[in-house]
């Protein structure tokens, strides 16, 4: 039996890039099962974003989409690219009022949206065959 951390570096990698997957692809997910993405919609167009119902279902739409593409391990760079743009804007327009934390101290903050942003850079850098090395 392997000892702790009993997966290899190529495992864990496959492991993360799955798990920050299907955490994008339940947003999308949820917020069509609550019928929240015209609740959205109407967020966006507040903050000055014309067509707000159109760009939220593309977000809705990409994250359900592009989520499950990037499980499966194709267009690493370009979906996390997306996905880290997508929580940039996030935290601008959401939780850099409410500070660092997500939970304690405050609530709502960017910490969570951080820590997805360094997880999809390290899924951007890998490669197909999960070569660990620094070469691309």
């Amino acid at each position: 039996m392997k000892s702790f951390p009993y997966l290899s570096t190529a495992q864990w990698l496959n492991l993360l890039r799955v798990a920050v997957s299907l955490f994008m692809v339940a947003h999308g997910v949820i917020r069509i099962y609550a019928g929240t993405v015209g609740d959205f919609g109407g967020f966006l167009e507040s903050k000055g974003f014309p067509l707000g119902a159109t760009i939220a279902w593309g977000i809705t739409c990409f994250e359900i989409v592009g989520g499950t593409t990037l499980a499966l391990g194709f267009f690493r760079r370009w979906i996390a690219a997306v996905f880290i743009l997508q929580l940039l804007m996030g935290i601008v327009l959401v939780h850099a009022p409410n500070g660092w934390f997500v939970v304690g101290y405050t609530s709502g903050g960017v910490e969570y949206s951080v820590l997805l942003i360094l997880c999809l850079l390290l899924v951007a850098s890998t490669g197909r065959k999960e070569d660990t090395s620094t070469s691309n």
